[in-house]
C-alpha cells in the first residue's frame, strides 16, 4: 500500500450506494478551474477575490468560515448521483436526498459519530459561503451572488433524534453546469488523497491536462489557481514532496526551474500496475464517443479492467472493450 494515500476503507462500496452502480465520481468544471474552496484545515474567514480575464469573482465566508476542499466532497457526491441518473434516463432534479452512511462510504470516510457531526458542519459552511461574480458585457457589468448550495435539510425523528434523511438543493450555477454536461470524471483514488493541496492539484491537472500528454504551468500561477495562501517557498516545498512520492492519481508531477509539469497516464486515466490489459488507442475512445453519445468511456473502461483482471489478455483489447461497452450500456438502458 502507498503510505502517502489513505486506506481504501470501503472496497465494496459500489454494491450499495443508493442502488446506483453508475455513480462514478464526477466534478463540475467551473470549481475545478477556480480556487473556490479553502485549503485550510482551520476556519478560514477571509474574503477572497480573484480576477479572471475581464471577469472577477469574490468568495465571502460565513461566521463558520469558507467551505473547504473537504466540504466539496458533498457536491461531488451530489453531482455524481445526478449524472448517474441523467446518463441512464432516470428522473433527477437539483435536490438530492441521501443517507449520511452512503455519502461517507462514497467519499472513503470513517462512519463514526465524529464523521456524522462533520457532515452537518460541512453543510453549514457550504450554505454560508457566498460566491459573487461579475460579468462585463458591452457597457454593462452584471453582478450575481449565490450560495454554494441553495438549502440543506436534516430530517429527524421526534422521539430519539435519529436522522432519517439528509438533503441538499444545489445552486442554479452548479445545476446548470450539470445540465450542460460541464463535468469531468475523477479517479476513484481521489478520495484517498490525504492533503487538501493534493486534491486541489489533482483537480487543476484533470481540468487543464485533459487528454494532452503533458501540461506546463508557471509555479506562481499554479499557486494562484490552487488558492494556496502559503509563502511561495512553502508551496514549492510541498510540491517537491509530491514530486518525490508521485502519488497523485493519473498524473506524474515534476518541477523544472519555475515551471510545474504534469504528465498524464494513458488518456488521462491511470492504468493500474496490476492490470494485464495494455492501454487502449486514442481512436478507440473517439469511436466510443461517436457511437454512445452522452456516455463517458473512462469509468466504463475502469469497470472493464476490473472485470478483465486475472483473465486471459484479449488478442484485440480495443475491440474487446467496445464489445464490453455495448453490452454494459444496453443492460442499463433496459
Amino acid at each position: 500500500m502507498n503510505e502517502m494515500l489513505l486506506p481504501m476503507r470501503h472496497p465494496e462500496k459500489d454494491l450499495f450506494i443508493c442502488d446506483m452502480a453508475d455513480a462514478h465520481i464526477k466534478d463540475d468544471m467551473a470549481s475545478m478551474e477556480h480556487p473556490i474552496f479553502s485549503l485550510s484545515t482551520k476556519p478560514d474567514t477571509k474574503i477572497r477575490r480573484y480576477e479572471h480575464g475581464h471577469n472577477w469573482f469574490e468568495i465571502t465566508p460565513s461566521a463558520k468560515g469558507l467551505a473547504t476542499i473537504s466540504d466539496k466532497d458533498i457536491l461531488i457526491f451530489a453531482v455524481s448521483q445526478i449524472m448517474a441518473a441523467k446518463n441512464t434516463n432516470q428522473p433527477y432534479s437539483k435536490h438530492v436526498s441521501f443517507t449520511a452512511h452512503d455519502f461517507l462510504v462514497f467519499s472513503n470516510r470513517m462512519t463514526n459519530g465524529q464523521a456524522y457531526k462533520g457532515l452537518k458542519d460541512a453543510l453549514t459552511r457550504l450554505r454560508g459561503t457566498t460566491l459573487t461574480t461579475g460579468i462585463r458585457t458591452g457597457n454593462e457589468e452584471i453582478t450575481h451572488g449565490f450560495g454554494l448550495i441553495e438549502t440543506f435539510t436534516i430530517r429527524k425523528t421526534k422521539l430519539d433524534g435519529r436522522i432519517l434523511e439528509w438533503g441538499i438543493t444545489l445552486s442554479d450555477w452548479l445545476f446548470n453546469a450539470i445540465e450542460s454536461n460541464e463535468v469531468l470524471t475523477l479517479s476513484p483514488q481521489y478520495f484517498r488523497l490525504r492533503k487538501p493541496l493534493e486534491r486541489r492539484l489533482y483537480e487543476v491537472a484533470r481540468k487543464h491536462c485533459g487528454a494532452q500528454k503533458e501540461w506546463r504551468i508557471n509555479i506562481d500561477l499554479l499557486q494562484k489557481k490552487c488558492g494556496s495562501n502559503s509563502p511561495k517557498r512553502n508551496f514549492k516545498g510541498m510540491l517537491k514532496k509530491i514530486c518525490e512520492h508521485q502519488h497523485l492519481p493519473d498524473y506524474d508531477v515534476y518541477i523544472e526551474d519555475n515551471m510545474v509539469v504534469f504528465i498524464a497516464a494513458a488518456n488521462g486515466i491511470s492504468v493500474r500496475e496490476e492490470d494485464t490489459v495494455p492501454p487502449l488507442k486514442t481512436e478507440t475512445f473517439e469511436h466510443f464517443k461517436a457511437r454512445y453519445h452522452g456516455h463517458d468511456p473512462y469509468p466504463i473502461e475502469a469497470i472493464w479492467r476490473d472485470w478483465a483482471r486475472g483473465k486471459k489478455v484479449p488478442k484485440n483489447p480495443d475491440a474487446a472493450f467496445l464489445a464490453f461497452s455495448e453490452k454494459y450500456i444496453k443492460q442499463r438502458l433496459v
